[in-house]
């Protein structure tokens, strides 16, 4: 028997760590030297996935909430995450901070941020209401809160990203740059980042993860070049990789009744399941998911590619 070599390829460049949460608290991610769960190219950490809170829940799915005794109390909601779906981080969504909605102040939200931080031993991930003047008021305000905790602050883009990186710099926080399904775009984001004063230590990129059934082919594509970039040298994204699998929820395809679609109530799992699989394989660090069942399915899917 002939033996048929594993043809192997030889980087030049290496994705960077970011560490995320402080103390015992702490969770590293990125240092990749090869291309996702080929080993045998070099390290591969494990991804993490980190489980969403929304402080506000109105639209929340049913077979979502009937995974938690309770989606009204955000420190409850992540205490439940980690300890009982076993999640490696929170994402929490500042919903009620939308000045067309319920527009909390931003010292409701710190203190909201704070609460969940005191609640869980796992690092936080948090994101505004995507207004721009609100978020820059929430931000700064939980930044100085939660000062050395190493909180990741969503979402800095091209055009809005100074408030966002000026609040991070100011309490020693990491930035998610976010761009629109371009690997050129993800590149100008962290150059934009970089030449603002956020150290590339602190950079995570979100390159925007279409979930399937809205584009999931380009979006993965577009992750892939990334990864490949900066393995081959590129060292503006040699920074790891956020993607957030939520966006799945909002195909029809996921969770409408459709005729001869099978169940809902399983369908949207396995449309976030398949979005956050593809993520994996795509070169994604970091995994923001919303249900614990897709969270599952994702740990296991990482636990065979990694041979465990």
């Amino acid at each position: 028997m002939v033996e048929v070599p594993i043809p192997k390829e030889k980087w030049t460049g290496k994705i960077g760590t970011v560490t995320l949460g402080a103390g015992a608290k702490a969770k590293v991610c990125g240092g990749e030297g090869g291309m996702p769960f080929l080993s045998y190219e070099g390290a591969q950490p494990r991804p993490l996935i980190a489980g969403e809170v929304s402080d506000v829940c109105d639209d929340l799915h049913a077979s979502v909430k009937a995974c938690f005794r309770s989606v009204e109390d955000p420190a409850q909601y992540a205490r439940e995450w980690v300890e009982v779906h076993g999640a490696d981080l929170i994402c929490l969504r500042l919903v009620s901070t939308n000045p067309e909605e319920m527009n909390a102040t931003a010292e409701q939200a710190a203190a909201t941020v704070m609460k969940v931080l005191a609640a869980v031993d796992v690092p936080l991930i948090v994101y505004g209401c995507g207004s721009e003047e609100k978020d820059a008021r929430t931000m700064g305000e939980l930044s100085a809160q939660a000062k050395g905790q190493r909180l990741l602050l969503g979402q800095a883009e091209e055009g809005i990203y100074k408030s966002l990186s000026a609040a991070a710099m100011g309490g020693d926080h990491c930035v998610i740059g976010f761009s629109n399904l371009d690997i050129n775009l993800a590149k100008q984001i962290a150059i934009l980042l970089t030449d603002f004063g956020v150290k590339k230590e602190s950079i995570i990129v979100d390159p925007l993860m279409a979930a399937l059934g809205m584009g999931l082919e380009y979006s993965y594509s577009v992750n892939e070049r990334i990864r490949l970039a900066g393995l081959m040298g590129d060292t503006m994204l040699q920074v790891p990789m956020l993607c957030d699998c939520t966006g799945a929820w909002k195909c029809r395809e996921a969770t409408d009744e459709l005729p001869h679609a099978g169940d809902s109530q399983e369908r949207g799992v396995w449309w976030e399941a398949t979005t956050a699989l593809a993520a994996l394989l795509s070169g994604a660090d970091i995994l923001v998911i919303r249900h614990p069942q897709a969270a599952e399915i994702a740990r296991e899917a990482i636990k065979g590619l990694r041979g465990e």
